[in-house]
């Protein structure tokens, strides 16, 4: 089949476009590609064949460049790709410039700067509260329901799709142990999440009101955040998460933009406390901040959950919010995660942690039980969202495997 006819209802069709780095067999140089199919377009040389004035946007290993260009280079650009593989004269002069997505390799498609995550999900942070806090009266913390809890993280081990997880060594101790013990995580466990993309930078001591949103945030991506349970438990009083975290972040190589997810767009979940003014989302009421995104999560090759992304508390406009409300700066290529996306039946929960109770609840694979991942497991997040006329919107999956180290 040609590449440009996209079988109907595909969820990489036209409707979708996303953004990714790729380089050619036997080629270190990289460039920015867009998703059509199952192909890759070289935006960089269509723009040069078309004489396209977005070429040094698109034509680079990176798509910083376009991230910073702002929003209305956003939209300018998607609709010139837009005509590229739609109107026959275009398709005619980049034919060539479309690849099969198995002849190429992907890369990490933007520059990570900074990396925050956030623990969004009432579902998941109950579930949480339910496991370690079994005699607590609210499951609760009791700032959660008035600010998106969030840690900063480590952009160095945020990695692309496809790329080895290598078990992580610390320190950990058990509630029966005298003193804490070093090796390799025991308690290995994923986090289905979804990572959202910063564009356009701040100066430092400007915050981002809720409505300004759209005007810094390119789009989003599926999101692994790998987590150590057992380190995790021995370190993070008082301080919050470390080792048991920064070792490795997984990202799909694809990144989505906004613009191709607006029939997703959902009001989020009733709020049940009265917000700060800077975080009330009721005085935006016609330009709802949830996305519905369904999520599937996988270990190799069975899905053992289904997050819904609409249950999420708090908003990705919410987040940005409180992350730069103090004056915090945003740079181009900064990526904040959802947090744990988990939804209220036991087969809508994004961890492990909640899917095995803690271990209590072993799960039943085909290829024998786990409590948390072993070597050798392959996890894999995919992800659509309902799109316009009744199509789907595709994200990049996002897979990794896990290896012991030294293998």
């Amino acid at each position: 089949m040609p590449p440009f006819d996209v079988p109907e209802g595909d969820p990489f069709g036209p409707h979708n476009l996303p953004y990714g780095v790729f380089s050619l067999p036997g080629s270190t140089d990289r460039t920015v590609g867009v998703r059509l199919g199952d192909h890759v377009l070289d935006a960089g040389a269509a723009a040069a064949a078309l004489g396209s004035p977005y070429v040094s946007l698109l034509a680079r290993p990176s798509l910083n460049p376009l991230l910073a260009a702002g929003r209305t280079a956003w939209s300018d650009v998607r609709r010139a790709l837009t005509a590229w593989v739609t109107v026959p004269s275009h398709q005619e002069t980049i034919a060539g410039f479309l690849h099969p997505l198995p002849d190429v390799t992907l890369h990490l498609p933007f520059e990570v700067a900074d990396y925050v995550d956030f623990y969004a999900s009432e579902h998941h942070a109950r579930n949480v509260g339910r496991i370690f806090r079994p005699d607590a009266a609210d499951s609760l913390t009791p700032n959660w329901k008035h600010l998106p809890i969030g840690y900063h993280g480590r952009s160095g081990t945020v990695v692309v799709s496809g790329t080895d997880v290598v078990r992580p060594s610390g320190q950990r101790k058990a509630s029966a142990d005298p003193v804490p013990a070093f090796g390799p995580s025991i308690r290995l466990d994923i986090e289905a999440e979804v990572g959202f993309v910063v564009g356009v930078p701040t100066p430092m001591g400007r915050p981002v009101g809720l409505a300004d949103f759209r005007e810094h945030v390119f789009g989003l991506c599926l999101l692994n955040d790998w987590s150590a349970r057992d380190i995790q438990a021995w370190e993070y009083v008082p301080l919050g998460p470390f080792l048991g975290k920064s070792f490795a972040t997984s990202v799909s190589a694809w990144i989505t933009p906004l613009d191709a997810l607006e029939a997703s767009r959902v009001t989020p979940p009733q709020r049940t406390h009265p917000l700060l003014e800077y975080l009330d989302d009721s005085l935006f009421a016609d330009e709802p901040g949830g996305y519905d995104l369904r999520i599937s999560v996988a270990i190799n090759g069975h899905v053992v959950s289904e997050p819904p992304f609409s249950t999420m508390y708090w908003t990705a406009a919410q987040q940005l919010a409180h992350l730069t409300v103090n004056g915090a700066s945003l740079r181009t290529g900064d990526l904040y995660g959802s947090g744990t996306v988990s939804g209220p039946s036991e087969h809508e929960r994004g961890s492990l942690l909640e899917l095995t109770w803690n271990g209590t609840q072993p799960l039943e694979l085909p290829d024998g039980k786990r409590t948390f991942l072993e070597d050798g497991d392959v996890v894999t997040l995919s992800a659509w969202a309902p799109g316009p006329h009744g199509v789907r919107v595709g994200l990049g999956e996002v897979v990794g495997r896990v290896v012991g180290r030294g293998a």
